[in-house]
């Protein structure tokens, strides 16, 4: 099995973490005795081999023939991560540009694809699977590969192999030349979409589907008849899925993930009733909860990118209010949440889960009642205000404690508390007593930090907790965040300024800043603000948070111009951004901070957003009327269809809302 292992030259190729001299060690310890080694070897192999994929790295092509030696062994323990490795790599090859992959691999693939041919004659079903997978994501052409899956569908009985096949076929037929025997494949997949077995027609319309764009919507019921029937648990044996109905449900979800219309037909028949299956005594099975946690999953998917469907989902959602299951129940919760003021019509059935005592399975734990505290927030409803009190005042809470930056598919993830706060200063009167007493107690520097942001948030409507920061103002530890809050509230007595003026001489760069921009935004002199704030944004690093405080001093940064000019056309985004905006305060001019901002938004345009949008977004709206450029190029994108966003979870839907609101603000500011 190691012949010509020593002959390499290991050390001379490269893997994800560099020389590749431990792979022939890690190799042999996959064929060792002890199965718990065997896979730990595998799992740092898969790490040093593929990571998180992005190229094929040069030790790859080397160890190719060692690891399907290592799969075809029926001795080694940890056959199937091997295996997988192989698959990994199989598939990344033919994602990646050309030039991510290493020159040797496609003749080391060449050479090596009989042996995966070979695989899908081993009498063990589940390494059948695996070949069928890894010869589904390969880049070889169907004439090389369809003779051996027609060969073995023939003869196979299994029917988890059987889908695994189906998968395959459907993608090798695509990879030109098929072949001679590419009708034969076209023609079976056609067939099935007959078959008796429900499992075997939906896997057809999903290798089919790429080839005939309207198949999967003219087959919405068949799909949605075998996502439904208890044995769609045969998918969790497959390679190509790997889990149950949620697996299932996502997969046929991706064939109508560019229409909006079909995507809402699938999941509202996804949410109409529950799947046919026996029951246990409570009335409740695996299956049912699966399918219906599913369910939500993929409304939460269409919602994440789309519109449209709001209207016609919120009912379907709003049912599973009064679910069993307390997953459900939060799920349906927390989407009704990101939705906001669009699912404001069903504040009365959150409102009757404060109460709920049920908690999600996860780490966190998260209850459901705080997933409708959180949900009452987001439609600004009164009734969200006593239970968030007793969370202030240190009440169990399920919260995030940090808040979560994530993309990708929705996460049904609860805010951070502070989040749920600055998002309500509607309610700070009542909210504001709570808090106050909060800051006074906690010893914790990140929590009273975050408190701080919320009052900074609040802005002059938290002016009652002005002598509570000013105790915090006179406290090494304490005292940025108290410059925070006063900064966004703006209000502060002379010995307060004194304290921030002090706090500005004394302080490292990046409080300096911040001392000496609350000084100004408490009613101070703008002197020391420019004296600091200038030598700030001169300073190679991070320039844009100063330069959205030195924007405050409007006029009195005149003499900044020529500096603000040059940063408002450098490449950084965020730089360019703040330093428009300032250049625009300071001076009045408006070609080149119109310019740059334009430039930053540009991409809202195609339906893009990043994180600077918004901002600039907002900057523009405060130039009136001369940025009419950028309302000519943004009018059409409140009508866009496609929601708005980098971030997943609630913020993207957050965010959708808030950039929207801010270019109707720009089309009525520019005329």
């Amino acid at each position: 099995m190691w012949e010509g292992l020593d002959a390499v030259d290991w050390a001379g190729l490269k893997h994800n973490y560099g020389a590749a001299e431990d792979v022939p060690p890690l190799l042999r310890r996959c064929a060792g005795p002890d199965p718990q080694d065997a896979e730990s070897a595998a799992d740092d192999l898969l790490n040093l081999l593929f990571h998180q994929g992005g190229w094929i790295c040069p030790a790859a092509p080397a160890a190719l023939p060692f690891l399907l030696r290592l799969g075809a062994r029926q001795d080694v323990p940890c056959r199937r991560t091997v295996l997988e490795i192989v698959s990994v790599l199989a598939a990344e090859a033919g994602r990646v540009e050309e030039r991510y992959v290493a020159p040797g691999w496609a003749a080391a693939w060449e050479r090596a694809l009989p042996e995966v041919l070979a695989l899908l004659a081993v009498p063990e079903a589940e390494f059948r699977r695996v070949a069928a997978d890894i010869l589904a994501d390969c880049t070889s052409p169907g004439e090389t590969v369809l003779p051996a899956l027609l060969e073995r569908w023939r003869t196979e009985s299994d029917l988890a192999t059987r889908l695994d096949l189906v998968v395959a076929l459907g993608t090798a037929v695509r990879r030109e030349p098929a072949g001679p025997r590419g009708a034969e494949a076209h023609s079976l997949l056609r067939g099935l979409l007959g078959d008796p077995e429900p499992q075997l027609r939906a896997a057809a319309v999903h290798a089919l589907a790429a080839g005939d764009p309207g198949l999967a919507e003219q087959h919405m019921g068949l799909l949605l008849d075998a996502v439904r029937e208890p044995g769609v648990e045969v998918w969790r044996h497959t390679s190509a899925v790997g889990g149950g109905p949620r697996a299932v449900q996502y997969r046929i979800g991706t064939l109508f993930a560019d229409s909006p219309a079909a995507s809402t037909s699938y999941v509202l028949g996804l949410l109409a009733d529950l799947p046919r299956s026996r029951t246990d005594s409570t009335g409740e099975t695996p299956l049912d909860e699966d399918h219906r946690i599913g369910a939500l999953a993929q409304a939460a998917e269409l919602l994440r990118r789309w519109r449209s469907p709001t209207g016609e989902l919120v009912p379907a959602v709003a049912a599973r209010l009064a679910d069993p299951s307390a997953e459900v129940r939060y799920r349906a919760t927390e989407l009704l949440a990101c939705l906001g003021s669009a699912a404001a019509d069903c504040a009365d059935a959150v409102a009757e889960l404060l109460d709920d005592t049920g908690r999600r399975g996860t780490r966190r734990g998260e209850s459901v009642a705080d997933a409708a505290l959180w949900a009452l927030a987001r439609m600004n409803d009164a009734r969200c205000v006593p239970g968030l009190i007793e969370r202030v005042a240190g009440a169990p809470s399920t919260f995030s404690r940090y808040g979560i930056h994530a993309g990708g598919n929705h996460f049904p993830a609860l805010p951070a508390l502070h989040e749920v706060l600055a998002l309500l200063p509607a309610h700070a009167d009542r909210l504001l007593p709570a808090l106050c007493e909060r800051l006074d107690a906690t010893e914790d520097a990140r929590e009273r930090s975050r408190l701080c942001e919320v009052l900074a948030d609040w802005g002059p409507g938290a002016r009652a907790a002005v002598p509570r920061l000013v105790r915090l103002l006179e406290h090494d530890g304490s005292w940025s965040a108290a410059a925070t809050a006063l900064g966004g509230i703006g209000v502060a007595d002379d010995a307060t300024r004194d304290l921030l003026l002090a706090r500005s001489a004394d302080a490292a760069d990046g409080d300096a800043t911040l001392a000496a921009w609350a000084y100004w935004r408490t009613g101070g002199e703008p002197g020391r603000a420019l004296e600091v704030l200038g030598p700030a944004i001169a300073r190679d690093g991070v320039r844009h948070p100063s330069l959205r405080r030195l924007a405050d001093l409007g006029p009195h940064a005149a003499g900044l111009a020529d500096r603000l000019h040059a940063l408002a056309r450098t490449g950084d985004e965020w730089t360019s951004v703040e330093a428009a905006h300032a250049l625009w305060a300071a001076t009045g001019d408006t070609e080149v901070p119109v310019q740059a901002l334009v430039t930053a938004v540009r991409g809202l345009a195609e339906g893009r957003y990043l994180p600077v949008m918004l901002p600039a977004v907002r900057h523009l709206t405060r130039i009136g009327g001369p940025a009419r450029p950028a309302a000519r190029l943004l009018r059409e994108v409140p009508a866009l269809d496609r929601r708005l966003h980098y971030f997943s979870g609630w913020r993207g839907f957050e965010t959708d809302e808030s950039i929207r609101t801010a270019i109707d603000e720009l089309l009525a500011a520019a005329g």
